[in-house]
């Protein structure tokens, strides 16, 4: 193994280790605040077309209020969907209506996921070339640093997707937003990353919105908020 995985699995132990004793209340509270930052956000606002995971049953940022959010104001909402039949792949498929939202089964990890089919159809998929461009990725993560490092589960599921759409379209990749809870938030520099792993553009926590200098910069008004979290 090499000094890098090993770095990054002992981080992802000892962070998860933290976050499985987290209370549920803790976690929920957190997750309302998150909910909050990015609806209120303009760059949420004027998004049309949004990928957001499903998130697990404890661990991490709870997204069911926020996906159910994304749908009721209109956008369109692709979610991952693991495919069991090829190795490391994930694909993004759409989620129709609030109904199609709750009727959706659990996974593996125990996170909903989509059938690749929908009402006798083929469900759609964001790398379909008739699928509207994603604006924002909504990702998950083990924990996130102040340089805008992601430090994931360790399967690289959302690093060969980003890089497999930005193929797809030409180099234009989606605005990437963290999701993190304050433990999940560490100083710049602590999260170990390999030329393969992207960096995020913005973090949203419980307190506030992180932006990063990044590709992205110019395109985000000046009042966004932006706290130190």
């Amino acid at each position: 193994m090499s000094a890098l995985r090993t770095q990054k699995k002992a981080m992802r132990k000892g962070i998860s280790s933290v976050l499985a004793s987290l209370p549920s209340t803790d976690i929920q509270e957190q997750s309302l605040a998150i909910t909050t930052q990015v609806i209120s956000s303009p760059l949420f606002q004027r998004s049309r077309t949004v990928s957001c995971y499903l998130s697990m049953p404890s661990g991490e940022v709870d997204t069911s209020s926020l996906v159910m959010e994304i749908l009721r104001t209109g956008k369109t909402l692709f979610v991952p969907k693991i495919d069991v039949t090829a190795d490391g792949r994930m694909d993004f498929l759409k989620v129709y209506n609030e109904d199609d939202l709750n009727s959706l089964p659990s996974g593996k990890w125990g996170i909903k996921e989509p059938h690749y089919r929908h009402q006798g159809g083929q469900r759609a998929n964001v790398l379909d070339s008739s699928a509207e461009q994603l604006d924002l990725i909504l990702l998950p993560g083990v924990a996130f640093d102040r340089s805008f490092a992601r430090l994931g589960h360790g399967k690289g599921f959302y690093d060969r997707f980003i890089k497999t759409y930005t193929s797809a379209h030409g180099g234009r990749v989606p605005v990437l937003v963290a999701l993190a809870l304050r433990e999940q938030i560490l100083e710049d520099g602590q999260i170990p990353i390999g030329e393969h792993d992207w960096k995020m553009d913005v973090i949203v926590g419980p307190d506030g919105i992180l932006r990063g200098r990044s590709r992205e910069a110019d395109s985000f008004p000046q009042d966004d908020k932006r706290v130190a979290l």
